[in-house]
């Protein structure tokens, strides 16, 4: 891990990703007049269950004043009223740190909503308001598609989402005070940075700076899509990044039955000369913004090899809410509404298409906190074939071999570790504890078992 992350608690991380806004099941659109409902008090109902699976740090998507979705801001300071008020979040974090649990909530700072009050003002007072070099590319005489007598830089082209001017000081301390906020208020962990590749590097420096000021083990992850991840994740600005890259690989290589896109892509961020061995990239399976990976699959048998390779892999693995129980979503005609729903932990706890994935995760997530160089680790592969994968983990003596068995037969294997010693291997996820002995540099492992994976510890 290189010197820059402070935030040492990120290796030891399981993430539970909720889109609030969804599961708390407030209404579309926000009418800013109704008296606040404390939606987000339905996720208390939920921490047991989250604690069941492993989960130790809960990641809220946006919970500020918005007028839609929440990446649309009205309010950086205030909570959305259809969620609850300031306290219902503060009490909502006091229960999480109680627990032992942390809590990262979303940052959007490259655009607000219509309803941000400064682009209402602008709105209201036109050239004569004291805001308009508030907002990227702001000129008179032009017009949107909403007849604004101005146009304005915006994200991706949505009018809806104006783009903040970020060079402008009074922006830029507007945002660093609620971040300080969000830290000594609500006691945030840390935050996911919407549409980081769309933001100055320059700025997320000064932000970060600010950030580790307040707080030396803050951690800051950026949502970047593609492109070079040190470009945002380094000694300078961002911790982490979304791993977009293995989560692409992690649902294809189980459509097409060729496990060697991912261990390429394994091998390439984190292997030896890896691109990123010393970055704790943040990996998912999915998330808001995309398919749910049981819809991305064309076998649902396939979620128990992926979330094998999920939770042993390097970096820290996230649950997106629901997931865990292999629910269906679909992005459909460009509404996220599908991917975004109300759940009710008791219905899904009665009626679920795969009632054993939960436990299967919380299996997953108690090995990964047992074994060091699951969390530590670094990567090393030692074998593939289409349809298994074979690799090793290694941090400060700690040394694991894990294969992922993705064939819809058990298979056995004969692996070569003359390169690592050690005299048996120990499997420390299945019941049993099943010993393999390590003879003249070779172990034959047999059974692996169909669709699922065995986590050996080396000694």
């Amino acid at each position: 891990m290189s010197s820059h992350h402070n935030a040492h608690w990120i290796n030891d991380a399981v993430f539970y990703h909720i889109y609030p806004l969804g599961l708390c099941g407030a209404p579309a659109r926000n009418d800013f007049c109704s008296s606040p409902e404390p939606r987000l008090e339905k996720i208390y109902g939920w921490l047991d269950h989250l604690q069941y699976l492993g989960v130790n740090t809960l990641y809220l998507g946006p919970v500020f004043e918005s007028g839609r979705h929440g990446y649309d801001t009205a309010d950086y300071f205030r909570v959305d009223r259809r969620l609850g008020t300031n306290d219902t979040l503060r009490d909502l974090s006091a229960e999480l740190h109680r627990r032992g649990m942390r809590l990262v909530l979303d940052g959007v700072f490259n655009h607000v909503g219509r309803d941000f009050w400064a682009f209402c003002d602008v709105l209201a007072h036109g050239e004569a308001s004291a805001y308009c070099d508030w907002f990227a590319g702001l000129r008179f005489g032009e017009s949107t598609p909403y007849h604004d007598p101005f146009t304005y830089g915006c994200w991706d082209g949505h009018y809806s989402l104006p783009k903040l001017n970020l060079h402008n000081p009074a922006v830029a301390d507007h945002l660093f005070q609620a971040v300080a906020m969000w830290i000594n208020t609500f006691g945030a962990d840390g935050l996911r940075l919407d549409a980081a590749d769309c933001v100055d590097r320059a700025f997320w420096e000064r932000f970060a700076a600010f950030c580790r000021d307040l707080r030396p083990d803050f951690w800051l992850m950026g949502e970047i899509v593609r492109g070079d991840y040190r470009q945002w994740a380094n000694a300078r600005t961002l911790d982490s990044v979304t791993n977009y890259e293995c989560y692409k690989g992690l649902y294809s290589s189980h459509v097409d039955r060729n496990y060697f896109e991912i261990a390429y892509s394994l091998k390439r961020l984190f292997g030896p000369g890896g691109l990123y061995r010393d970055l704790v990239l943040y990996n998912f399976a999915d998330n808001h913004d995309v398919n749910r990976v049981a819809s991305s699959l064309t076998n649902p048998a396939d979620l128990y090899p992926l979330y094998c390779l999920l939770f042993t892999m390097p970096g820290v693995p996230s649950i997106y809410y629901g997931s865990e129980w292999g629910i269906a979503g679909e992005k459909s005609n460009g509404s996220d509404r599908a991917l975004r729903p109300a759940l009710e932990l008791g219905d899904m706890n009665r009626s679920n298409p795969q009632p054993g994935l939960p436990a299967a995760l919380a299996r997953l997530a108690r090995t990964r906190r047992a074994v060091e160089a699951l969390r530590y680790g670094d990567y090393h592969e030692l074998c593939k074939d289409h349809e298994q994968l074979v690799f090793v983990r290694q941090a400060n003596g700690s040394r694991v071999v894990v294969i992922v068995n993705a064939s819809d037969q058990p298979v056995a294997l004969d692996l070569d570790l003359s390169a690592w010693g050690g005299a048996e291997l120990v499997d420390v996820l299945n019941d049993g504890g099943d010993v393999f002995p390590v003879r003249g540099g070779r172990a034959r492992v047999d059974p692996v078992w169909s669709r699922w994976a065995r986590i050996m510890v080396l000694r």
